[in-house]
């Protein structure tokens, strides 16, 4: 028996989320088709972070057992044979047995990106997140500064959400504006469910002049999500970069898409 560790990127507009579902339209579900069709046996896959429906990813990372021997390369371009166009294997590595792509994992990272202008996007439809008003960045990132550090995230998880704690440490919390499109960033050890689209939920509630920056704070301590913004949408939300120690080997760490890479005005 031997494990491997896949790079995976995808687009989720397609799929009902990452979980395997009883309809079989998930990430997970179509990997795991595609890789049974390499290994002449059925294999179950375990991820780094679950994603929504309609979420993206570039830096998905799972592990899985197999029996089968086959080249490193039959891991990528022969499961990518057997993948919808919406779903790619970047990379393929044996890994030691201890190896867990979602417990070995020290941090995930998200990217939001929003389309920031009164006419909805067309051609990056179901890409960028969209809001029509002008948003006040500087106004975000002071309220980005009371996320820092170890919360209790409880007035941004949402209701379904099955983590043990609702504490966690986010890393990572800025807003950069480029144009028409503006860039969310997030890093933390670990997210809960419908963290990012609340958070930016809550920040764009505050880029608007609704909710002053100091509002963020007075959410994490009051714990109450009915207090705070409604879930924004997944269509902008990207998970980034999975990061683990260098010990694991590893050949791609994280990957950001550019905001040069969509067809939106930056200027």
């Amino acid at each position: 028996m031997m494990r491997i560790a896949l790079g995976l990127e995808y687009d989720g507009a397609p799929f009902h989320g990452w979980q395997s579902q009883a309809d079989g339209n998930t990430v997970q579900d179509a990997l795991e088709r595609a890789l049974a069709e390499v290994a002449g046996a059925a294999v179950r896959v375990v991820c780094a972070g679950r994603t929504d429906a309609g979420v993206h990813a570039l830096a998905q990372v799972v592990h899985f057992d197999t029996e089968a021997q086959r080249p490193i390369s039959a891991w990528v371009r022969g499961t990518n044979a057997h993948l919808p166009d919406a779903v790619a294997v970047r990379w393929a590595v044996p890994v030691d047995a201890e190896f867990h792509a979602r417990f070995a994992a020290h941090s995930r990272s998200y990217r939001y990106l929003l389309y920031n202008h009164p006419v909805r996007p067309a051609v990056n439809h179901g890409k960028v997140g969209w809001f029509h008003r002008e948003l006040d960045v500087e106004r975000m990132n002071r309220a980005c500064a009371h996320l820092i550090g170890e919360h209790d995230f409880s007035a941004f998880r949402a209701a379904q959400c099955q983590a043990k704690s609702p504490i966690k440490t986010l890393h990572r919390a800025e807003v950069e504006r480029r144009g028409d499109l503006l860039l969310f960033e997030f890093r933390a050890d670990a997210f809960l469910h419908h963290m990012v689209r609340n958070l930016v939920g809550a920040l764009v509630a505050v880029g608007k002049g609704g909710q002053s920056p100091e509002w963020i704070a007075e959410l994490l301590a009051g714990r109450d999500r009915r207090r705070a913004a409604p879930t924004f949408s997944p269509a902008g939300l990207y998970l980034t970069g999975v990061e683990y120690q260098s010990r694991w080997c590893l050949p791609e760490a994280n990957r950001i898409i550019a905001a040069s890479s969509l067809p939106v005005s930056d200027r």
